[in-house]
Parts: structure tokens; C-alpha cells; sequence
């Protein structure tokens, strides 16, 4: 028989349940603050060729250092959540972005370009843990079939962070009259990223969160497939390389092409401008999320990339703001890839979904590439020019979606 002080004691000592809403709630931040973190990238670029006195190309060695870190952490972060859960490599990677934002302080002392490739570097590192457990977190905390809709859902709070990224760049890189002479205002910024960054760190940690390793390793267990015997998989990791590649390739060289092809155009507006095309992006998101209840995303995806390869055309030809608009307009159309590519790669992968997610993760990797070599056409030719490299890439995005919606017909 139970005393009054022995019921006390068991409801003060009952264990949290994990909630599946708070969870996702939770999740979902942590997109706003790696879009905010590669909002502020594209800016940088511009930045350090002011105050650094670096090219094109060097400046493109930003995006290297950043996606290069993606694929070196993708698979050891994978193998990290098989073994303790979601949560380990959530929290694992809030500490290493916060890190790399504190290292902003004495690179920005020393003035190193190096120095700030490395402090890019570790922060890299830590999103890419976060992108490997978020995405698929985000894919399985509900039910299968709204996959590509949850997740597009919670990447467009991705799009808020990247709109608010460049918006504060421009005003805090470009604004002041110190601007082109000393990186004082990176300091400010990054610290306080950091600051917040470890705040949502406390509130993981102190949060229960749904363990689904059992769950995954109960789905399809009658499939006999290996990983790389899933098509769908195999084509999402192809397809993820190339087109992140052409979405930073895009962002990477937005402030040099529009202040090229818009008269009297300063770098402080375009950067204002950049927030602009990172508006319409997120805005894409949340439309094109409604648009998935009526259309299938493999179907969206197609028409969208298409959509793409018709404005990059426009981009090359470089027409005075006309081409500045047709920039702006892909990235409304970008919204969609990323989540929808890799849900549809990580699908019904069951107990594999993990590492799949690792390889889609390291797929990115093809945004570390891409921005250097179109400095070289850029340095070399025109930045107009460049952009034929993202529009081949939106042709992969194309018949991949085609591929999907014979896979799955609606």
C-alpha cells in the first residue's frame, strides 16, 4: 500500500515522456541557425575580397573549407547516431558550431585569411552534424507519407535563417565606415551566434527526446536490399552533389554578379538584395509545401529545375537588371531540391536511414567544389559566364524528379 509521501515521490521522479511535436519544434530551430550561419557565407565572400584583398577564386575557397567539412564529419556522425541516438550528434554538433564562431575572435585579431578558413571550417563541421541528424530526424518523426512535405516544412525556417543572414552582413560587414579596413564587427557577430548556439544546446540537453533506433530497425526488415541496391538512394546522392553545388555557386558570386550587371549597385545593397532572392527562397518553401498536397514532389521537382535552367540561361546573358531578376527568381525555385532530394533518397531505407543520410550529407561536398572553379571562370571570363556551371547541374536536379515520378506515379 502507497503513502501519501510515496506518491509524491513516484510523481516527482516519474521519468518526461518525449513528445513527437516538441521534438520536431526543437528540430526545426536548428535549421533557422544554419541558414542564418550560410547566409552570412555568401557575404563573407564580397567581405573578404574588400578587407583581405583576396580573388575570386581564394574568396571561393570560404565555400571549400565549409562543405568540404560536410563530407569529412557526415559519416562519423551517422555512425555516432547509430550507436547513442539523435540527440548525441545534435549536441555534438551545437558545440562545434559554437566553437567556430568563438575562434572569429582571433582570427579576426590576426587578420588571417587562413585563420578564418579554419574558424569556418569547425563551425562546418559542426552543421554537418546537425544536417545529418536533423534531416532524417525531421523524415521519420511522423508518418512515411508526409516525408517530403515535413521536412520541406521544417527547411523553410532554413530559408528564414538564410534571408536574415544577409541582411545582417550587409548591414554589419558593409555599414560602417571601418568596414573595408578591420573585421571588428565579425567579432561581435560571431560571438554572439556562439552565445546563442550554446543556449539551444542547454535546452537539447535538458529536453527528452523520442530515441527511434528501434523503430528504424523494425522498418522493411523483410527488404533484403543493401543500401546502395536502393536506385532511389543512389540517384538522390548524385543528384544532392550537384545540385548543392549549383545553390552555393549561385549564392557565392550573387554580390559580385549584381553589382557587374546593376548600375551604381554597392556591395552593401546587393548584399540587402541578396536578402531579397533569400526571401523568395523561403517563400518558395512555404508555398511549394502547401503546392505538395495538390502536386508530387518528384513532379515539382522536375518543373522547378526546368524552371532553372531557363533563368541561369537568362543569367549568362547578362542583360543589364533584367539578369539581376532572373538570379533573384531561382532561388525561388531552389526552395524546394535539398529537402525534397534527400527525402526521397533516405525513403523507405529502414534501418539504413542513418548512414543513408550520412552519404546524402556527404554529397555535399559538391558545394565545396563548385564555387572555386566558377571563380576561375568568373577571373578568367565574366561572372555572367560562371553560371552555366549551376545550370548544367539543374539538369541532373531535373531528370532525377522525372526518374522519381516514374517511381512513384500520382
Amino acid at each position: 500500500m502507497l503513502t501519501k509521501d510515496t506518491k509524491v515521490e513516484s510523481q516527482v521522479y516519474r521519468p518526461a515522456v518525449p513528445s513527437v511535436r516538441v521534438a520536431l519544434m526543437l528540430v526545426t530551430s536548428l535549421f533557422f541557425l544554419w541558414g542564418l550561419s550560410y547566409g552570412l557565407l555568401d557575404v563573407l565572400n564580397k567581405h573578404f575580397q574588400e578587407t583581405l584583398h583576396v580573388s575570386k577564386a581564394q574568396s571561393g575557397l570560404l565555400q571549400a573549407a565549409y562543405f568540404g567539412a560536410y563530407f569529412i564529419i557526415a559519416l562519423p556522425a551517422g555512425l555516432l547516431m547509430d550507436r547513442f541516438g539523435y540527440k548525441a550528434g545534435i549536441l555534438l554538433g551545437l558545440c562545434l558550431y559554437a566553437a567556430g564562431a568563438l575562434l572569429f575572435m582571433p582570427a579576426a585579431n590576426a587578420a588571417s585569411f587562413p585563420f578564418f578558413l579554419f574558424a569556418l571550417f569547425v563551425i562546418a563541421l559542426g552543421l554537418g552534424c546537425l544536417e545529418t541528424a536533423a534531416n532524417p530526424y525531421a523524415t521519420v518523426l511522423g508518418d512515411p507519407q508526409g516525408a517530403e512535405r515535413r521536412l520541406n516544412l521544417a527547411q523553410s525556417f532554413n530559408g528564414l535563417g538564410q534571408f536574415v543572414g544577409p541582411l545582417l552582413g550587409g548591414a554589419l560587414f558593409f555599414g560602417s565606415v571601418n568596414a573595408g579596413s578591420d573585421n571588428s564587427s565579425l567579432q561581435t557577430t560571431y560571438v554572439v551566434i556562439a552565445v546563442i548556439v550554446l543556449l539551444v544546446a542547454a535546452l537539447f540537453a535538458r529536453t527528452p527526446m523520442p530515441d527511434l533506433r528501434e523503430q528504424e530497425s523494425t522498418i522493411q526488415r523483410s527488404d533484403s536490399k543493401t543500401l546502395w541496391q536502393h536506385r532511389e538512394f543512389v540517384g538522390g546522392v548524385i543528384t544532392q552533389f550537384f545540385y548543392v553545388a549549383a545553390q552555393v555557386g549561385v549564392g557565392a558570386f550573387f554580390i559580385n554578379y549584381v553589382t557587374e550587371h546593376w548600375a551604381s549597385m554597392t556591395s552593401q545593397t546587393a548584399a540587402y538584395l541578396l536578402s531579397v532572392a533569400m526571401i523568395c527562397f523561403m517563400c518558395g518553401r512555404f508555398f511549394s509545401t502547401w503546392l505538395m498536397g495538390r502536386i508530387a514532389a518528384q513532379r515539382l521537382l522536375m518543373v522547378y529545375a526546368w524552371v532553372n535552367v531557363a533563368l541561369c540561361a537568362v543569367v549568362v546573358s547578362g542583360v543589364e537588371s533584367v539578369s539581376v531578376v532572373a538570379l533573384i527568381a531561382i532561388f525561388f525555385f531552389m526552395s524546394i531540391m535539398f529537402p525534397t532530394i534527400f527525402a526521397m533518397g533516405v525513403k523507405n531505407l529502414g534501418p539504413h536511414t542513418k548512414r543513408g543520410s550520412s552519404f546524402l550529407i556527404m554529397a555535399i561536398v559538391g558545394g565545396a567544389l563548385m564555387p572555386y572553379f566558377m571563380g576561375l571562370v568568373a577571373d578568367h571570363f565574366s561572372t555572367a559566364l560562371a553560371y552555366l556551371l549551376p545550370l548544367g547541374c539543374f539538369v541532373v536536379v531535373a531528370f532525377y524528379g522525372k526518374s522519381g515520378l516514374r517511381s512513384h506515379p500520382r
